[in-house]
């Protein structure tokens, strides 16, 4: 006698592995999609414990002078201006309106004297002394540089991977920060530099310091300045060695600072400049301090009437804090200084360079 065994029965077993290998299956695959998913989310650059275990060197910025940002009241014109011989005195001179700035004496009966026997109505004056910048740079170690240091040049929250948005529980970071670059990811043609576990930046926000790896051909002084027109950065160099390094602002597109090699042949403590066509981009500049003239009318030197350091904003000449500016002065004044002596035909080389292009 044959036992039949029901329908039902027969297929619920063949149903039961059925399920058993599908769930075998999902379960393998949903394991190989999470160690899928494991390695894409794995942190990208250093680890904090690769990154705790780098050396950085303690940089010595250079002191801000505050003293020597405050020895003159700096005022902006505003508009046409007439000069008089005394508050309201003779007209002896006027100036037409631009980008123009003066240093002021003293102030009487709502006039301000702006160089001895010279008075300016008030009204047309404006003080500036609250956008005096206060930023420096620093000393470069001897031993050299393991990671770039960098300045972020403005507020930001840092991203948590590179392409990504900013976070704010990255913490706030302000311009003018010193960050070192840990590592570099390349997306749609733009740097992003990590600065920290986590934490990223757009090559955009920040201007990285980056020395020459030896002296260009035609740079013929033991000392010699590196400006690089990208970064706008500029290196100061004893041989090949960068001992210096800080912020500066370069010439516009119109107005550029031009790259090549140049020598530093005139310099002074203070010095008024003046250039353009009044209506179009006229300006007039009173005792610009420590300035260095290096290629006919461009000059290193300190500007009193910003703090858009980083930034290209200058008719040509190269921008720096004012205390910057005073101790590059100093720096090349020994060799300077020898001029005169016959094996010493030109004062410190000015190597202008760029290590990347605009994009306008």
């Amino acid at each position: 006698m044959k036992l039949k065994i029901p329908r039902a029965i027969l297929i619920i077993p063949l149903t039961l592995a059925l399920i058993v290998f599908a769930s075998a299956a999902l379960a393998d695959e949903n394991t190989e999609t999470t160690e899928t998913e494991s390695d894409t989310t794995a942190t990208i650059g250093l680890s904090e414990a690769e990154i705790a275990a780098i050396e950085i060197p303690d940089y010595n910025q250079l002191t801000v002078d505050t003293d020597l940002l405050n020895d003159r009241w700096y005022m902006e014109v505003t508009g046409y201006m007439t000069v008089h011989d005394a508050p309201n005195g003779n007209v002896i001179r006027s100036l037409d309106a631009g980008f123009n700035f003066m240093t002021a004496l003293r102030r009487q009966d709502g006039w301000i004297e702006i160089n001895r026997g010279e008075w300016v109505n008030e009204a047309n004056l404006t003080s500036t002394n609250y956008i005096v910048s206060q930023f420096t740079g620093i000393f470069l170690p001897e031993e050299g540089i393991e990671v770039t240091p960098a300045w972020l040049l403005v507020n930001l929250y840092p991203s948590r991977e590179p392409g990504g948005d900013p976070v704010e529980s990255n913490g706030l970071l302000y311009r003018y920060t010193l960050v070192h670059l840990y590592e570099t990811v390349e997306i749609d043609g733009w740097r992003w530099y990590q600065i920290g576990v986590d934490k990223w930046i757009h090559q955009t926000n920040v201007s990285k310091v980056v020395p020459l790896e030896e002296t260009p051909d035609d740079v013929n002084t033991e000392k010699w300045v590196g400006i690089d027109l990208y970064e706008q950065n500029v290196i100061v160099y004893e041989g090949d060695t960068p001992i210096f390094a800080t912020l500066i602002s370069t010439g516009l597109p119109r107005w550029p600072t031009y790259e090549g090699t140049y020598n530093i042949y005139y310099r002074r403590t203070r010095d008024d400049m003046s250039w353009g066509t009044p209506g179009d981009d006229f300006y007039y500049l009173e005792e610009v301090p420590w300035t260095m003239y290096f290629d006919e009318g461009r000059a290193l030197h300190g500007a009193y009437w910003h703090d858009g350091l980083g930034y290209r904003r200058s008719h040509g000449c190269v921008n720096l804090s004012i205390t910057d500016a005073h101790w590059l002065y100093n720096w090349v004044a020994e060799d300077f200084d020898k001029l005169n002596s016959p094996d010493i035909e030109e004062g410190p080389a000015v190597h202008v360079y760029t290590t990347g292009s605009y994009i306008e």
